[in-house]
């Protein structure tokens, strides 16, 4: 069915094109995983792209559902999608896409109050998205995305009218050509018969522009481009010559290539962040930084992982870390085709709130997700854990109650891939960590995912937290500053100090009995809680063990499971 045109650039526009666009890279993303060539080798640049999207659509649509009446500001979608696309970009590929829609916030930002734009502003929000991109990479290569985003730009400014539908033809129709001579101005493009997979990415996502305007689909693109054999269609090359995925970067490959993808969100200084990116380019290759107003992703391919880590901690507060280690056959692949590491018969895939319990997890053997406070993940992120974990049967762990839905969906679109996923709805990470316990890789499939679910069943589970706001609750009304304790998801005590809070807390679910209880303090929780507590369930319940656990920046003060 046709998409109902948008006349001008507005709200609505935005929340409608983010939408198109996630179903057009869905519908590409295979496609994109597979054209992969340039210049580390792990195929998944179509996937960073629809994560990086799934998240900018994740923050427009909370904006919209902050109106109870009326819709948001152009300036308000264009700012969400911004900001949900620079805290979700995942990969290169990703990173500098979210450049580019930082770069068209700022010009639609710039209207303020104005409920809507037309071409002429879509004229420049293109080009400076197409300018800002090119700033944020160390050493731009042309026959990039860098290079179909800047012929987008320049198309765009030549539009024959000034309405949107014919800036948004105008700028895909420029995009299409560029993307086609990209195996032209990269050899490595052209001895695999491939365009460059971070173009075909946005030119997906500049189609879903033309549908949002004019209500129709744009223009398909050619299986092959003429006088190349080019593809942007998934599948061998049509010599049957095998060839390598990549992820889509903008630096020159080079032998002896850096072994780690670095990626973390960093709130710093735009001064810090300057040294920064000289510390980085230094390190390694691949340097993408991206953001600003305090809020950074930075992106870098680099041997000593540690070192780029570091040199965020230096420049400010990096998060959200994530290191991968491309391996031998991955980054030194330049056109053989690599044998397929086996899978592993069984894996757990866990959500979790902190960095210190990511470590503990992971220690334990599972492949972890972390989720910041505010921000969980979404359902393609979950899903591209259950692939990292690279394992015929998975045992997904949400760790919370309102991932529940969002959990399920990620199951069910690996089930649809050949993997067996069975989800225990745990509600907390202590559930989890209950659960990994007694988790044995060897026994039938159904008998472990059946203990992992008693184990979990049976843990109770709690946290300490500083409410944000006055607000009625099952113990009464709270106020802002004072401290809650839940139990099992219900707020059961409201107190002014934490550790008394706490005790009030571990004294209440004990009181049903347990044996083992598990604490995990989150950097904010006062020194001396963990000795407190400790010392309260030796002198008060015998034969109760303790264990303590540090989990970071995980938003409660404190965790607290029974079991």
């Amino acid at each position: 069915m046709a998409q109902v045109p948008q006349t001008f650039f507005d709200a609505l526009a935005v929340r409608t094109w983010c939408g198109l666009a996630l179903e057009s890279l869905g519908r590409a993303r295979e496609e994109i995983d597979a054209i992969n060539v340039y210049p580390v080798a792990d195929g998944d640049t179509g996937t960073n792209l629809y994560l990086t999207v799934e998240s900018a659509v994740a923050a427009v649509e909370a904006v919209f559902a902050a109106y109870d009446v009326g819709k948001p500001t152009l300036a308000d979608a264009a700012r969400a999608m911004a900001h949900g696309a620079l805290i979700g970009a995942r990969g290169n590929s990703g990173t500098i896409l979210a450049q580019l829609l930082r770069g068209m916030a700022q010009v639609l930002a710039a209207e303020g109050e104005t409920a809507h734009t037309d071409g002429s502003g879509l004229r420049l929000a293109l080009r400076q998205a197409a300018d800002s991109a090119r700033q944020a990479v160390a050493h731009p290569v042309e026959g990039t995305v860098l290079t179909v985003a800047s012929a987008a730009a320049d198309a765009a400014g030549g539009a024959a009218h000034d309405d949107c539908g014919a800036v948004a033809r105008a700028a895909y129709e420029g995009a299409r050509v560029a993307l086609a001579e990209t195996p032209g101005q990269l050899a490595v493009l052209e001895r695999a018969g491939v365009v460059d997979a971070g173009g075909r990415g946005l030119l997906a996502v500049l189609g879903a522009l033309v549908e949002t305007f004019t209500g129709e689909a744009a223009a398909p693109v050619a299986h092959q481009v003429a006088g190349t054999h080019a593809r942007v269609q998934g599948g061998p090359p049509d010599d049957g010559t095998p060839h390598a995925g990549a992820e889509d970067c903008t630096d020159a490959v080079a032998a002896g290539a850096p072994a780690f993808e670095v990626i973390y969100l960093l709130e710093a200084e735009d001064a810090a962040v300057a040294r920064l990116r000289g510390r980085l380019d230094a390190l390694g290759d691949s340097l993408v930084i991206v953001g600003g107003d305090g809020l950074w992703n930075v992106h870098v391919h680099v041997d000593d992982a540690g070192a780029a880590v570091e040199a965020g901690v230096e420049a400010g507060r990096p998060y959200r870390i994530r290191i991968t280690h491309f391996g031998a056959g991955d980054v030194h692949t330049t056109g053989a085709e690599r044998p397929p590491r086996e899978r592993a018969q069984r894996a757990v895939v866990a959500v979790v709130p902190g960095e210190g319990l990511a470590g503990l997890y992971s220690e334990a053997g599972a492949t972890t997700v972390l989720a910041r406070p505010g921000e969980p993940p979404a359902s393609g992120e979950l899903v591209q854990a259950v692939r990292r974990a690279h394992a015929r049967e998975v045992v997904l762990l949400p760790n919370d109650a309102e991932l529940r839905h969002t959990a399920a969906a990620a199951a069910e679109q690996a089930r649809t891939e050949g993997i067996r996923v069975a989800l225990i709805p745990t509600r907390s990470a202590v559930q989890g960590i209950a659960a990994l316990a007694v988790h044995e890789p060897d026994r039938r499939f159904d008998e472990d995912v059946v203990s992992m679910t008693s184990a979990a069943g049976a843990t109770r589970y709690a946290e300490v937290a500083v409410a944000e706001r006055q607000s009625w609750t099952m113990a009464g009304i709270c106020q802002a500053g004072d401290v809650l304790g839940l139990i099992d998801g219900d707020v059961a005590v409201i107190g002014t100090d934490v550790t008394a809070t706490a005790e009030t807390v571990l004294d209440r679910m004990l009181s049903a009995g347990g044996e083992l209880v598990t604490l995990v303090l989150g950097d904010e929780a006062p020194e001396t809680i963990a000795e407190h507590l400790e010392a309260r369930v030796r002198e008060s319940y015998l034969a109760v063990d303790t264990v303590v656990y540090r989990g970071g920046r995980q938003g409660a003060l404190l965790l607290i499971g029974v079991e």
